[in-house]
């Protein structure tokens, strides 16, 4: 993914997303170019010279004090994602740069395992699956059945049939895979095992172009995910994520289900058959 490509490309995807009222600007009329909102109009609303962001957008230049970048994710109405997305593309040095072996602190492994009636796992850099415990394992994919560098969960998605199956709402767990996937490339920008991930992804899914076309950034956080098992059926289950204070490439992942219902009971019979 190149910095200035992937920067221009991002500002672009968010401008077409509003309309000069959005930014409270009157629009005279006329046929766009392309829609959304215009370079100088972005720049007037910003209060920057239409040359300086012209440059931003444009990947001419890389250093872009924290006040002008502040003003176009203002303009731009970016989310947090969005913003550290921002950052992380036009002032590298806010990344988190790395590269270093992802390894899981044995006391986390542990804690997978004492979670024995939710699925957890850890999820590393570019969505890797450090550690999983027994229920992840029935419930999503036999990971240790998989070579350690097929344990990605975007590889999974788009180019393993049975993993897809499992999601219901499969173009929405899409989305925001793809969107957590930019978001990491940025954090890590050059970082060679990611562009060799992309580009297979690239080039052997069509479903992923399309959603790594569409430019979303977002981080994992909580939501609901729709799936069905073939051994217990459909469940409905929220998930949550934790950050590791002292490495935050890593994240656990927890899936639970609502008291008493159905996807509770699924859940039970599915750590019962997989014991």
């Amino acid at each position: 993914m190149d910095r200035r490509s992937e920067l221009s490309d991002f500002l672009r995807s968010r401008r077409a997303r509003l309309s000069p009222e959005d930014v409270g600007l009157r629009d005279y009329g006329g046929r766009r170019r392309v829609p959304g909102l215009r370079r100088e109009e972005l720049a007037q609303v910003a209060g920057l010279s239409v040359d300086h962001y012209v440059r931003l957008e444009q990947g001419r230049a890389l250093r872009f004090s924290p006040e002008v970048l502040d003003a176009v994710a203002r303009v731009l109405r970016l989310d947090p994602s969005e913003r550290e997305h921002l950052y992380n593309l036009a002032v590298p040095e806010a990344g988190r740069g790395g590269g270093a072996g992802q390894r899981v602190r044995p006391g986390l492994v542990r804690l997978l395992a004492a979670a024995e009636g939710v699925p957890a796992y850890v999820v590393g850099r570019r969505a890797d699956v450090l550690a999983w415990n027994r229920l992840a394992g029935a419930l999503f994919a036999d990971f240790d059945a998989l070579p350690p560098n097929h344990r990605n969960l975007a590889r999974l998605l788009f180019l393993d049939e049975d993993y897809g199956r499992v999601y219901r709402d499969r173009d929405r767990k899409a989305e925001d895979l793809v969107a957590y996937l930019r978001l990491d490339a940025g954090r890590h920008p050059g970082d060679p095992v990611t562009e060799a991930l992309l580009a297979e992804l690239t080039e052997r899914s069509p479903e992923f172009r399309r959603h790594w076309g569409a430019h979303g950034v977002r981080d994992k956080t909580r939501g609901r995910y729709r799936l069905r098992h073939p051994a217990v059926g459909d469940l409905d289950l929220a998930y949550e994520t934790l950050r590791l204070p002292d490495d935050p490439d890593q994240v656990l992942v927890f899936h639970t289900a609502d008291p008493g219902s159905g996807s509770e009971r699924a859940l039970a019979k599915l750590r019962a058959e997989s014991g």
